[in-house]
C-alpha cells in the first residue's frame, strides 16, 4: 500500500475513532444521569408519606430555624427532608400569637403569627370538595385545598420551587379574635350561627365572607419564606391581557418564542426552563393565573422561578386549558430531567403518588377523584405535545439538560 494511501487510512480510522469515543462518552454520560433520574424517582416515591411527627430528635434547632435553612437559590427544600414532618406538624399546631389581614393580593387570606415568632398565610376554605367553578379558567375563589395539593405535586415532580403547606382547622374565636389585629377584627362577623370574615385585599367585601362551621374554620397554611431571601415581582411573559377581545402578543404571534429568547433574562441561564416548568406545573393543576411571578432578588436569572399562589387550580377537573402550555409547544423545549420524571409519571402514577402524599394532610381528603383523575389525563397531553416537538425538530433540539449543583452547607 502506497504512503498517501496509508495516510488516508489512517485518517479515516482516527476520525472512526474520535467519533466513536465522542458518541459512547455521550450516551455514558445521558445514560448516567438518566440512571440518576430513576433513582431520584424511586427516592421521591419511598418519602411521599409525610407523618406530621413533632419530634426532632437529631437537632436542637426549631422547626422554623431548619425549614429557613433549606433554602437556596434554586429551592425551596432539599431533596431529602427527614424534618419535613415536624416542620408541617409545628404549621398546623403551634399557637397563633398575633392575626392580621393579608394586604397584598386580590383574594382573601390572613397573616399569622406562630409560637416562635414564624409567619404564614392562612388562606380559608370557601368551596366544597365537589365545587365545579365554571366560566374563566381563572374564575372564583382561592381554593386552599389547591394550595396543599400543589406543594405534594412540586415534591413529586421534583421542582422543590413551593413553600411548605399545610392544612389546618383554626378556632375563629378562640384562636384568632384574641390576637387579631383591629384591622382584621373590624372584618368578623357573625352569620347564622357561624363566625365570619372578609378581610383586606382587592376583591374583598363585606357581602362576601368567607364563613367557619360554627367557630371552627379550614384552611391551609403557606409557609413564608425567610426574609434574608427577598422577592423581586416579574411579568410573566406568557400573561394573559385580562381583558376582553385583547389578546396578548403570545395567542396570536406563531413566533413569539424567538422573541422571549433575545430578552433578558430569557436568552441566557435557566429562567425559560423555568418557565416551561411551570407551565407543565400549572396546566396539570389547571391553574391559568400565573400573570406575575416571583425570584429572589438581584439573582439576574440564575435563582429559580418560585412557585407562589397555586390557590386558583383545581377549580373544575373537566377543563383543560390547552393554552397554559403555551410556552411548550411554542418554545418547543424541556429539561431532560423533567421529561424523564413525567415520563416515569404516567399510567396512573401521578395520580396514585399524589393521593399518597396527601393521605395524612389534616384536611384529608384534598382532592376529589375527579381532580385526580385529571392529573393523568393532563398528563398524557403534556407527553403528547413533548412528541409533536421531537418529531418536528428532533429530541436532540427539544430535550435540554440543565442540572444545576445545588449546595445546602
Amino acid at each position: 500500500m502506497k504512503l498517501k494511501q496509508r495516510v488516508v487510512l489512517l485518517a479515516i480510522l482516527l476520525v472512526i475513532f474520535i467519533f466513536t469515543k465522542v458518541f459512547l462518552i455521550d450516551n455514558l454520560d445521558t445514560s448516567a444521569a438518566n440512571r440518576e433520574d430513576q433513582r431520584a424517582f424511586h427516592r421521591m416515591m419511598a418519602s411521599l408519606h409525610i407523618e406530621l411527627d413533632p419530634r426532632l430528635d437529631h437537632t436542637l434547632q426549631s422547626p422554623w430555624e431548619i425549614a429557613a435553612q433549606w433554602v437556596v437559590p434554586r429551592e425551596v427544600y432539599p431533596e431529602e427532608t427527614p424534618e419535613l414532618g415536624a416542620v408541617m406538624h409545628a404549621m398546623t399546631t403551634k399557637k397563633i400569637i398575633k392575626a392580621d389581614v393579608g394586604y397584598k393580593g386580590t383574594q382573601l387570606k390572613a397573616l399569622l403569627i406562630l409560637e416562635g415568632g414564624q409567619k404564614v398565610v392562612f388562606k380559608p376554605k370557601r368551596y366544597a370538595r365537589d365545587y365545579v367553578v365554571e366560566g374563566e379558567p381563572y374564575a372564583g375563589y382561592d381554593r386552599h385545598n389547591a394550595e396543599v395539593a400543589a406543594f405534594h405535586l412540586d415534591r413529586i415532580l421534583g421542582f422543590r420551587r413551593a413553600p411548605l403547606v399545610v392544612g389546618r382547622f383554626v378556632n375563629l374565636r378562640t384562636e384568632i379574635k384574641p390576637v387579631a389585629t383591629e384591622q382584621l377584627l373590624s372584618t368578623f362577623m357573625t352569620v347564622g350561627n357561624n363566625t365570619c370574615f372578609y378581610g383586606k385585599c382587592y376583591y374583598c367585601r363585606e357581602t362576601e365572607p368567607a364563613c367557619a362551621d360554627g367557630d371552627i374554620m379550614e384552611g391551609s397554611v403557606t409557609l413564608w419564606l425567610p426574609d434574608v431571601w427577598p422577592l423581586q415581582k416579574h411579568r410573566h411573559p406568557w400573561g394573559r391581557t385580562y381583558r376582553e377581545g385583547k389578546l396578548a402578543r403570545w395567542e396570536y404571534d406563531e413566533s413569539y418564542c424567538d422573541a422571549v429568547k433575545k430578552t433578558s433574562p430569557y436568552d441566557s441561564g435557566p429562567r425559560l426552563l423555568d418557565i416551561i416548568d411551570t407551565a407543565i406545573f400549572d396546566y396539570l393543576i389547571g391553574n391559568a393565573d400565573r400573570h406575575h411571578y416571583e425570584s429572589f432578588q438581584d439573582d439576574e436569572g440564575a435563582s429559580m422561578l418560585i412557585l407562589l399562589d397555586n390557590a386558583k387550580s383545581f377549580g373544575n377537573p373537566a377543563l383543560d386549558e390547552r393554552s397554559i402550555l403555551a410556552p411548550l409547544y411554542q418554545c418547543c423545549i424541556i429539561r431532560v430531567s423533567t421529561w424523564n420524571r413525567l415520563s416515569y409519571l404516567k399510567n396512573g402514577v401521578l395520580k396514585s403518588a399524589l393521593k399518597t402524599a396527601m393521605s395524612h394532610d389534616p384536611i384529608s381528603p384534598v382532592l376529589s377523584d375527579p381532580h385526580l383523575d385529571a392529573l393523568d389525563q393532563r398528563l398524557l397531553s403534556i407527553l403528547a405535545t413533548v412528541k409533536q416537538c421531537t418529531d418536528q425538530f428532533g429530541p436532540d433540539v427539544v430535550l435540554v439538560e440543565d442540572r444545576m449543583t445545588l449546595s445546602h452547607l
